[in-house]
Order: structure tokens, then sequence, then C-alpha cells
């Protein structure tokens, strides 16, 4: 077994500077389509890796900070910004007082964690009344799907099955030397952890793909890959 102190180079490799297919024609526009409608001036993205989103958010005028647990990393995190505020730790206990942030991101992290609610709860701790929990996540529909993926049937038809739907569980992943241990969880189990933190859900979307490769458009158009929540605390809630 690896994780990702082992898998980091592999990762690396895999995401280049801009992303995958996923974060760079799925989720970056939405998620920063986002970003822009609120009036943040500080974020902490949680699980920021090398850096990417962090990036992005400077750009856009807001400081931020990124936390990640694997040190190779945030190494390439702060040499490709040398600027930045990167700093170690676990999304489970995040070493910054109450109410320190507009804005707190989880940009395909929560599959990463075992303890969500803690996690959770220590997301909600450092935002500041009326900031914002900006979720981008696996689907649930997705991460329940079996091990071989998508199949062909006898007659060509292909069909992306899905089993163990509400059964939580942790599998580990290989592809092209990255293998890491992802979380599956039922929706239910993320919207029941957000609302009883007394958060109020404000936007959720089920992105398509805009544009790259049309084969890969396809295929991200035909299963549920991703979905977008942002999440608001209300005054007087800790």
């Amino acid at each position: 077994m690896t994780d990702w102190e082992e898998s980091a180079s592999a990762w690396l490799t895999e995401q280049g500077e801009e992303g995958d297919y996923g974060r760079r024609f799925v989720l970056d526009a939405p998620m920063l389509a986002r970003v822009a409608a609120g009036a943040y001036r500080n974020a902490l993205d949680v699980g920021c890796g090398e850096g990417r989103f962090c990036r992005m958010l400077s750009a856009a005028g807001i400081a931020a900070t990124g936390i990640d647990p694997t040190a190779p990393l945030l190494e390439v995190a702060r040499a490709r910004d040398p600027g930045g505020d990167y700093r170690a730790g676990r999304a489970e206990a995040l070493g910054f007082p109450d109410a320190s942030f507009d804005l707190v991101v989880s940009y395909l992290t929560l599959i990463d964690i075992p303890d969500l609610a803690s996690a959770l709860a220590e997301m909600a701790r450092v935002l500041r009344p009326g900031g914002a929990l900006l979720i981008a996540n696996m689907a649930s529909f997705n991460t329940a799907g079996t091990p071989g993926g998508w199949v062909r049937d006898q007659a060509g038809k292909l069909s992306f099955p899905i089993d163990h739907y509400l059964e939580e569980r942790a599998e580990w992943l290989s592809w092209r030397g990255i293998r890491i241990q992802n979380w599956h969880r039922p929706l239910g189990t993320y919207m029941t952890a957000l609302l009883d933190l007394g958060l109020e859900l404000r936007h959720f979307a089920e992105p398509a793909p805009q544009g790259g490769d049309p084969a890969k458009a396809e295929r991200y158009r035909r299963v549920p890959y991703f979905l977008i929540m942002e999440w608001r605390k209300p005054a007087g809630v800790r």
C-alpha cells in the first residue's frame, strides 16, 4: 500500500501546472464563479496540495492560506508561489483561531479525510459569521461505482454499475503510479453533517464539462462525477 507521500511525484506529473481534465474543464470555472460572487478578503484552502487553487484565489485578489499534510506537495506549492502562505496540517485539527476566514475551500479533499465530522466542524469553526464553506466533491454515485468502473455488455452497450451505495467505506485507488485511499459516503452523510453544524445551503450544482477533449467531455456527461456546494455560516453559529 502507498499513500500521498509516496504518490506525490506521480500526482504532480498527473496534474501538471494546470490540473487534470476534471479540474480544468469541469470544476474550476464554477468554483471561481462562486468565489467571484462573494466579497471575500481571505480564504483557507483545506488540502491545498501543490497550491493550484490557492494561486487562483490569490489571482482573484483574495489572501489565500493553504494547509496540507503532504510535505512533498507543500514543497512544490512554495516553490511555485514563493510569496504564498502554505502550512503543514490536517483538516481535523486546523491551527487557526475561531472565525479567522471569510471563505473556506475544500476542493476534492473530503473524499481523502477519514474523520469527516471533525474536519467539517473545524472548517465551520474557523469561518466568520456570514462566511462561506465552498466544497467541490466527488459525486456519491460515482464513488459507489463497482471496482471495474465502466463495463460493456454482450451487445456492446456501456454502463456504469454502482453498488452498496449506503455503505460508508474506504477504498484504495490506483492509476498511473498513484495509489491513495478515498472514502465513499452517501450524499446524505455529507448533507446531515453540514446541517448539524448549523450551516445553510446557498448553492448546489452538478457541473457539466466545458471544453477540452470531446471524448472525455462525453464520458463526464454520462455519469455524475462532481458536485459543488456552498454553505453559509449564519450569525450566532459557533
